[in-house]
């Protein structure tokens, strides 16, 4: 593939993948991916422009060049996920290459990427969410451990947040205080109110801890007294669905889905749930909920004057 390719270009693809290992911490499956995506759209450029894609040729792709290469990923059978996973690599690469080398990249990046529709997340209902947590602490037949997982599950739900979060819980946060500030994606910073329930949970794991929880470790540890890995927390709630016969979507992250859409069904409106999830967009948020439309219309209709 990368036959088609000229020296100089190829050359600036090792060197801009050079520069994403190097200053942008990129992962190395990443950088394989991304190798391959941009490999492939030069070699598609070069059989369609009749030859090999240098420097100054790459320069030259126009809009009509774009929307050909598009056209094939599709015939070849990529969905449009993975068409705008592959353009967004290419338009990295030629931004990185336009600043390099001078030339306009306005027909590659003003590529709009093929719309798809994400899946709607699938919350599970309150009682499923009460028996998931009951069911978690019959896992294991360590006491402290139960209790640990079923102040994790607990936390997750109850305060809707990400089971990095969670995990991410210190020593010095215990005893839960009222609320709690939590710094999530982007470092942005929230506060999250927290159940006496959720609060209770977490005092009865830390007294029957073994391991003392030092202000600056991890608040939830794992039964060798480091820290809970996510995986462990993943492991045990697939236990628990099966059990309970719920489905695969019934996952710790389904546990915040369910945190938005069972306030909703309380009345709570999507500014404050938006405000509650650390979501920088309303329309996330509305995704989060959106399982549940039926119920938001029947609350806009009761609140709504002309819905009376």
């Amino acid at each position: 593939m990368t036959l088609e390719i000229s020296p100089g270009a190829r050359d600036a693809l090792t060197a801009w993948l050079d520069h994403l290992r190097a200053l942008d911490g990129a992962a190395e499956n990443t950088l394989t991916a991304y190798s391959r995506d941009v490999a492939r759209f030069l070699a598609f450029q070069a059989g369609h422009r009749g030859g090999p894609m240098g420097l100054r040729e790459i320069g030259a792709i126009a809009t009509a060049d774009m929307r050909a290469w598009m056209a094939s990923e599709r015939v070849r059978g990529s969905g449009a996920r993975s068409v705008a996973r592959r353009l967004s690599a290419v338009k990295s690469f030629i931004r990185w290459l336009s600043e390099r080398e001078g030339f306009d990249p306005t027909a590659i990046l003003a590529t709009r990427a093929p719309k798809f529709r994400k899946p709607l997340p699938r919350p599970v209902s309150q009682e499923a969410a009460k028996d998931l947590i009951e069911t978690v602490g019959m896992q294991h037949t360590t006491p402290w451990i139960a209790a640990r997982d079923v102040a994790v599950v607990t936390v997750l739900y109850g305060c809707g947040l990400r089971i990095s979060e969670g995990l991410g819980l210190r020593g010095a946060d215990a005893p839960l205080a009222d609320v709690l500030r939590i710094r999530g994606k982007g470092g942005k910073e929230r506060l999250v109110p927290v159940l006496p329930v959720a609060r209770a949970a977490v005092e009865r794991y830390a007294a029957a801890c073994p391991y003392e929880l030092d202000a600056g470790g991890p608040l939830f540890r794992g039964a060798r007294g480091g820290a809970l890995s996510a995986r462990q927390v993943a492991g045990v709630m697939a236990q628990a669905r099966m059990q309970l016969g719920l489905p695969a979507s019934a996952t710790p992250h389904a546990l915040r889905h369910s945190f938005a859409t069972h306030l909703l069904e309380a009345g709570g409106d999507l500014r404050s749930i938006q405000e509650l999830l650390g979501h920088a967009s309303l329309s996330t948020t509305q995704a989060y909920t959106a399982v549940d439309q039926v119920h938001l219309m029947e609350t806009y209709a009761r609140a709504h004057p002309h819905g009376r």
